[in-house]
């Protein structure tokens, strides 16, 4: 175990001026391995890169929300009831966009806030596992509208494996499935309670009809 250990303490800073084992160089050759810190610092970029992306695009969603908003209340104020039915639901969908994007990008950060705390062997897995299963549930949630952040979340899940499995065979790590799925949970969990506090910050209150009834759910 001590050697696994010192294999990956080189591996997690780099090479450096030290050179490597005959048996280190042959490994690096055939895996192609590049140490395991720079790689980490890597995702977290990307994912950082994401969670900007996210909050543009919850920004542009905020502003069709509050036109769609000012329609509704116009029609409502007019008495036409169709019309406000019909862009109440518009407006509903909007706002299970927004609710999937704020909780995606909630995830994110919660996941960034983690790899940025690794420092130790033995913090790979505990924090890489579970952080895997979140990625695929982010890229999930957003592959109906954001193709895009789709294919690049996909890359970072990719990434985040990598060193998974690189960490794991540098320190003979064995990953509890049950342990890190109850972890992404957890993680999830929060990500939805601020997700929707966000939502109930940055979005009014649908207008109600005159009949007393709301034209649409707040979040759909």
């Amino acid at each position: 175990m001590n050697n696994n250990l010192s294999q990956f303490s080189k591996k997690w800073k780099s090479s450096d001026s030290e050179s490597p084992s005959l048996k280190e160089t042959i490994r690096t050759s055939i895996r192609g391995q590049e140490p395991l810190k720079p790689r980490l610092t890597q995702a977290t970029h990307q994912i950082q890169s994401q969670v900007v992306k996210l909050e543009t695009t919850i920004a542009k969603l905020k502003e069709r929300d509050s036109a769609l908003f000012n329609k509704v209340v116009v029609a409502l104020q007019k008495h036409d009831t169709q019309v406000a039915s019909v862009l109440s639901n518009e407006l509903a969908e909007v706002r299970k966009m927004a609710k999937m994007v704020s909780q995606s990008k909630a995830a994110l950060e919660q996941i960034n806030l983690r790899l940025s705390t690794v420092q130790e062997l033995g913090d790979i897995a505990v924090t890489l596992s579970p952080a895997m299963g979140i990625i695929k549930s982010v890229k999930s949630g957003l592959a109906g509208f954001m193709p895009e952040a789709e294919h690049e979340i996909g890359e970072i899940s990719g990434l985040l494996s990598s060193i998974l499995v690189d960490a794991g065979q540098l320190g003979g790590l064995t990953v509890n499935f049950e342990a890190a799925n109850e972890d992404a949970e957890k993680i999830l969990t929060e990500a939805s309670v601020i997700a929707e506090q966000r939502l109930k910050d940055k979005f009014p209150d649908l207008p109600v009809s005159s009949t007393g009834g709301a034209e649409a759910d707040k979040f759909g």
